[in-house]
């Protein structure tokens, strides 16, 4: 009798725990929604929340949090996935509250989402511009500071081999913040690195551009947490930050790939189901300004794939589109970013392109962000800065854009010299003469090179005094500067043109044991050391240089293969000559009388001569920059 009573009591409290364990709200580990945070306070208070859970779609979500409220659920096409319409009033406060999913007969569950309060009004998220200038890392080759997340043994790719150009090398967040001061001190105001999210592919996965979650920062790299570090303490040295956004596709590896929630995410979802070769792009993005261009090949343009590891994501599902355009004010908001650069700009659709660019300018009206349209053709990247008088009065809401068709000239014009009519300096001179065409030309972001095409040293056949000009030019235009990481002490390709892997070469100096360290200039020979100064000291003086800034710009037409570019801005004048020759050439100043500069004193930047501005001029090979002497 004893033993039946002790067994029913204990079946009395086994049940009783089992009617606790159903009836409490339950946070699952399997919940996932995106974006897992919002703010107060924010221009777009109605957000889409993604959630996505075995069968979630079963299930009722409710919110008890004061100003915020759930206006409408959507079903997807999968049953693991729920789209929740939220509105936050203005009556919200920052804090923490519960999203419930309960279902009859099942246990509820619960997701714990939080309200943040604004670090800052929205006004005071400044753009990059053209004071500034911009330094380009490709962050798995700059410098490893911290080896000890150099293999996460839970992704795809575990290989770390320095050795082998397309293998992870171990470069990182914390490889950036311990050369924070390097960056400073060289004179760039901002740092553009490749994206920093996850890329948990089977290979390849260094350069960043098949991201496979669009809210976790690549453990290889850091975490979010290191990401914020790296915002907050570059501001501190007056630089700032610019995130590579990918509005056109995703990596293979994505977690969403094996659970798609409508049957219309991705463009040829059907084959991609199917098991079927999709096609890719056809690159044609002409298209997108094209009166005459056919219904095919402008839907083969923008919904190709732009690989098959990088599936192409439809833009015009509206589901698709509200996260694409939430996630990059989440990470704005989040980083306190100082632009977004948007890879593969003409390749989604370009209607979306507005709205995504249109709604992070209405949140914030000071911000920037450049498009990379990669065409050499004046006519198709100007198309897309903001205020252009389009024929078809399209508006991107893009303030900047990518200047490949300058970059091109440039190469050109120096590797040509000056012979024959229509060639050598005479390229850039016209190609400068276009900037009519452009509504901002200080906003068009101008580079010798970038991660995606052989270093400018290799494009000007490691020619030391060509690629001063070619620095030295682009630095004195009106013009946004990129400059890509390794430039300063001319790092090349040549072995191997056109290698993405060999392009992205490791900076020396960023892995312990590296013989040669640019970071102090240990072991590294004479001549990159000077080129480095060179760019320092340039970078520098631009910063303060109102006449390089905000001057008027006056050219002269190349003449016996000097070029003469000046500035001029109130009591400053900066004048810049590129003499291409081998040999020195005597300048006679009288051309330049329109400016009335006789008797004005300049002096050199490089080796401090003094010049006082009479007759002639005795101007020595390559880049010369006289400014007024104060």
């Amino acid at each position: 009798m004893k033993t039946k009573t002790r067994l029913s009591f204990i079946h009395i409290l086994c049940s009783f725990f089992l009617l606790i364990l159903c009836s409490v709200d339950l946070h699952a580990q399997d919940l996932r929604i995106e974006p897992p945070n919002w703010w107060v306070g924010m221009q777009m208070d109605a957000i889409q929340l993604m959630v996505h859970s075995e069968d979630i779609s079963a299930y009722e979500p409710g919110i008890q949090y004061e100003g915020v409220e759930i206006t409408k659920v959507h079903q997807a096409d999968s049953p693991n996935y729920l789209f929740i319409d939220l509105v936050i009033s203005k009556e919200a406060r920052a804090g923490t509250f519960e999203i419930t999913f309960s279902k009859k007969g099942a246990k509820t569950r619960g997701f714990d989402f939080s309200l943040h309060s604004r670090e800052k009004p929205a006004e005071d998220y400044i753009g990059f511009n053209h004071k500034d200038v911009v330094y380009l890392i490709t962050p798995d080759r700059f410098a490893n500071g911290n080896p000890k997340n150099d293999v996460v043994e839970t992704l795809r790719e575990t290989k770390l081999n320095r050795d082998d150009d397309y293998a992870r090398h171990g470069g990182d967040i914390q490889g950036i913040i311990d050369h924070l001061d390097y960056i400073s001190d060289m004179g760039f105001t901002s740092i553009w690195t490749s994206p920093l999210l996850i890329n948990d592919m089977v290979s390849s996965s260094y350069h960043g551009y098949a991201i496979t979650d669009f809210y976790k920062v690549d453990p290889r790299f850091g975490n979010l947490e290191v990401y914020k570090e790296l915002s907050r303490k570059a501001s501190e040295k007056g630089v700032g930050l610019i995130m590579d956004m990918i509005a056109n596709h995703c990596g293979s590896g994505h977690w969403w790939m094996e659970d798609l929630p409508f049957s219309d995410w991705l463009n040829y979802q059907d084959l991609y189901e199917d098991g079927e070769r999709i096609p890719n792009s056809n690159h044609l993005r002409t298209t997108n300004q094209d009166p005459y261009a056919s219904t095919v090949d402008t839907k083969i343009m923008h919904e190709g794939w732009f690989v098959p590891t990088m599936p192409d994501l439809n833009q015009e599902n509206p589901y698709l589109a509200q996260y694409i355009i939430q996630n990059s004010i989440w990470w704005v908001e989040t980083l306190g970013l100082h632009g977004i650069r948007q890879d593969t700009y003409p390749y989604p659709n370009k209607a979306f392109m507005s709205d995504w660019a249109g709604a992070i300018m209405e949140e914030y009206p000071n911000f920037n962000i450049v498009g990379e349209e990669w065409t050499t053709d004046q006519l198709l990247v100007g198309y897309w800065q903001q205020g252009q008088n389009n024929s078809d009065g399209y508006q991107s809401n893009l303030r900047s854009v990518m200047d490949f068709p300058m970059q091109m000239k440039i190469v050109q014009a120096l590797n040509e010299g000056n012979e024959g009519w229509g060639n050598g300096l005479i390229k850039i001179y016209k190609g400068l003469a276009n900037d009519f065409y452009y509504p901002r030309p200080k906003d068009v972001m101008i580079f010798p090179d970038n991660h995606d095409m052989d270093r400018i040293f290799t494009q000007l056949n490691e020619d030391v005094q060509k690629t001063k000009m070619a620095l030295g030019l682009i630095l004195s235009l009106p013009r946004t500067p990129q400059i890509y990481y390794g430039t300063e002490i001319l790092m090349e390709n040549t072995e191997k043109r056109g290698d993405h892997g060999l392009i992205r070469t490791d900076f020396p100096g960023g892995w312990e044991g590296d013989v040669q360290n640019a970071f102090t200039g240990k072991n590294l020979p004479d001549a990159q050391q000077d080129f480095q100064v060179f760019l320092k000291t340039l970078l520098n003086f631009r910063k303060t240089s109102e006449a390089i800034l905000e001057g008027e710009m006056i050219h002269f037409a190349p003449t016996n293969g000097v070029y003469p570019v000046f500035r001029i801005h109130k009591n400053e004048i900066v004048v810049v000559f590129l003499n291409t020759n081998e040999e020195s050439k005597t300048i006679d100043l009288s051309r330049f009388d329109e400016l009335n500069l006789e008797g004005t004193q300049f002096k050199s930047l490089l080796n401090n001569a003094e010049l006082s501005w009479e007759k002639e001029l005795q101007l020595k090979p390559g880049f010369t920059l006289y400014r007024t002497h104060k």
